[in-house]
C-alpha cells in the first residue's frame, strides 16, 4: 500500500529491488555510525549481515514484519523504518519498531513522522495493543520523536556487547 504525502510517498520496500535492500542497509549503519559513533557502529555488523536483516523483516516464513519506505519520487529514497511482531515474556504481542532512519538532508522535514505513523497503522491492522522501540539513551533526536507522538520510556538496560544503556519507548495503541 502506498501513502501519498505532500513532498512524495511512504511505500513497502520492493523486496526484488536490491538496490533499495542495500539503501536501508546503509541506513541502518548510518544509524549505528550516528548513535555509537564511527568505529563502533561500523564494527558492530557488517553490510552483509543488515542487508540479511532487512530480508528476515521481507520473509513471511521467518518474520510478520514490514520494510516501509519514503521517497521524494519514485526510486529516490529519502527514509525508512522497520516494523515487526514481537512477543513480550508473558506471550503477549506488540509492534515493534526496529529501525528508523532519515537521510541527514532530510531531517525536520515530517519524514520519520510520516513513517512513525505509517508502522503504526500496519501494528494497528493487525490488532497489536502496543507500539515500542528500544534506542541507546544517547539517542537524542529518536527519543523526541517518539515522544512528541506519545511515547514515554518503559523500560532500560544495558546492551551486551557495546554497553551502552538502551531505552524502551512505547504506548498504547487502541
Amino acid at each position: 500500500m502506498r501513502v501519498e504525502v505532500e513532498r512524495g510517498a511512504i511505500r513497502p520496500l520492493d523486496p526484488a529491488s536490491e538496490d533499495e535492500i542495500d539503501w536501508v542497509a546503509r541506513g541502518m549503519r548510518q544509524t549505528l555510525i550516528e548513535v555509537e559513533g564511527e568505529a563502533a557502529g561500523t564494527a558492530l555488523y557488517t553490510l552483509g549481515w543488515l542487508r540479511d536483516r532487512v530480508r528476515f523483516h521481507l520473509d513471511a516464513h521467518q518474520c510478520t514484519g514490514q520494510v516501509w519506505v519514503a521517497e521524494a519520487a519514485p526510486g529516490v529514497l529519502l527514509g525508512h523504518t522497520i516494523v515487526r511482531v514481537e512477543t513480550d515474556d508473558t506471550g503477549r504481542r506488540f509492534g515493534l519498531f526496529s529501525t528508523t532512519y532519515v537521510a541527514p538532508a532530510q531531517r525536520r522535514g515530517g519524514w520519520a513522522s510520516q513513517l512513525l505513523r505509517q508502522g503504526e497503522a500496519w501494528m494497528r491492522e493487525r490488532g497489536l495493543p502496543e507500539a515500542a522501540t528500544w534506542t541507546s539513551a544517547t539517542n537524542t533526536p529518536l527519543i523526541r520523536l517518539y515522544a512528541r507522538h506519545g511515547y514515554a520510556e518503559t523500560a532500560d538496560h544495558v546492551h551486551e556487547v557495546t554497553a551502552t544503556r538502551m531505552v524502551r519507548l512505547a504506548r498504547p495503541l487502541a
